[in-house]
């Protein structure tokens, strides 16, 4: 199932992609697509439901988060080695924590704000892992049975407020709209293979990255284990799984995002975002 957001800002309505690419309205089953309905008996509600019988959403509504207020929305940094390299790091040995505000949200092809004083805000495409069923402790074999779904996250990022402001990397990354994630979150037995997703990203239609998640140091199971020996994690808590090599702080020289810019990023199964920068 592909599931999804729609509406103005602070009043979107949960819905469902069918088969044909119409949005089918969920809100007489669901009240929104959070820790609810994304747990296994949500899911599985959902999924008996007779699809032909949902009002169809006409129009082209905007498309919001994909998630409704996640309890967490954890990052994981340098988590390609050649994009550790890259930024000028070496690769680490344990995941690299850390967290971004949950007023970062925003919806797929909403505009993202370069803040007021940046010179230099980057683009990160990342896979987004979604959480299910709460984990705590959970051994490595087991960790893919709390997860709900997968959607496609841009990270965005403020260079200079993340590495030379003092303090840990949220300052630079937590600018409202810094958090695209969706259009939708596909749930996990639509996916083959999780460890195998191409992820792509351009600016103004230039290709920046492209990468695959079978690159990433530490996989999706190792992630939901390794973050749920230091907390637990919620239904609904979002982990963004790190980008793979192009950013533009790791260009010759170092580019990045001004006003008026368009950034768009896919990922197979996942769909794709588009993002109109505007100054803040």
């Amino acid at each position: 199932m592909k599931l999804l957001r729609y509406g103005p800002v602070g009043a979107e309505r949960p819905g469902l992609l069918d088969a044909d690419g119409t949005i089918r309205d969920l809100g007489g089953i669901v009240a929104d697509i959070d820790g609810a309905a994304l747990s296994p008996e949500g899911l599985a509600r959902i999924a008996a439901l007779d699809l032909s019988t949902l009002p169809r959403v006409e129009g082209s509504p905007r498309i919001g988060s994909a998630i409704a207020r996640p309890g967490k929305f954890l990052c994981v940094g340098l988590n390609y080695a050649d994009h550790a390299r890259e930024t000028g790091k070496e690769p680490p040995a344990e995941p690299v924590l850390f967290g971004k505000a949950t007023t970062a949200l925003c919806g797929p092809y909403d505009d993202v704000e370069i803040p007021r004083g940046s010179d230099r805000t980057d683009w990160e495409i990342e896979l987004g892992i979604v959480i299910g069923t709460r984990a705590k402790y959970v051994a490595e074999a087991d960790a893919l049975d709390h997860v709900a779904g997968y959607a496609l996250v841009n990270d965005v990022s403020e260079r200079r407020f993340q590495s030379e402001r003092g303090g840990q990397w949220i300052k630079g990354k937590s600018h409202d709209t810094f958090g695209p994630v969706g259009p939708w979150m596909v749930t996990k037995d639509e996916i083959a293979d999780v460890q195998d997703i191409d992820l792509w990203l351009d600016v103004d239609g230039e290709r920046r990255q492209t990468g695959n998640t079978k690159t990433m140091i530490f996989g999706v199971a190792h992630l939901v284990h390794y973050i749920s020996q230091f907390m637990t994690l919620e239904p609904g808590d979002i982990i963004a799984t790190g980008t793979p090599p192009g950013v533009g702080l790791g260009m010759k020289p170092p580019t990045f995002l001004k006003a008026g810019q368009v950034v768009t990023l896919g990922a197979t199964g996942l769909g794709e975002q588009r993002q109109l920068m505007v100054q803040a």
